[in-house]
């Protein structure tokens, strides 16, 4: 029973001390705390965007619903990878000025030129 405490109380510094969380970000420390500031406000930009998508999908219905979902999906995806990353310099060269990136990388994934493909080919019928 003791290493049963043991092993928890490990398990439980472990975690306060950052656990599995998100990997420490590289770079000098000024660096980090700079980037830091900056992933937050990426974030909050990716949150902003999949909002505005998920408006619109409220309004819509059938095919068009699914699509935009499926962009939901692509923004998601981009999400992950962009704040997967831990190179302090990447947020700071790369997000430093947030403008339409977000947007920019959805339109540049190949699914959503499909999905765009697809809306023009409708809409021309």
């Amino acid at each position: 029973m003791k290493a049963c405490v043991s092993l928890r109380q490990e398990l439980e510094s472990w975690e306060d001390d950052g656990g599995a969380g998100e990997p420490a970000m590289t770079g000098t420390p000024s660096q980090i705390e700079w980037a830091v500031r900056i992933k937050e406000m990426v974030g909050d930009e990716f949150d902003r965007v999949g909002q505005s998508f998920r408006n619109v999908a409220l309004k819509q219905s059938g095919t068009k619903r699914i699509q935009t979902e499926e962009i939901l999906s692509i923004l998601d995806e981009k999400r992950d990878e962009v704040m997967s990353r831990t190179q302090a310099g990447y947020f700071i060269h790369d997000w430093n000025e947030i403008s339409d990136q977000v947007r920019r990388m959805i339109g540049q994934d190949s699914r959503f030129g499909l999905i765009k493909s697809s809306r023009l080919e409708r809409s021309v019928k």
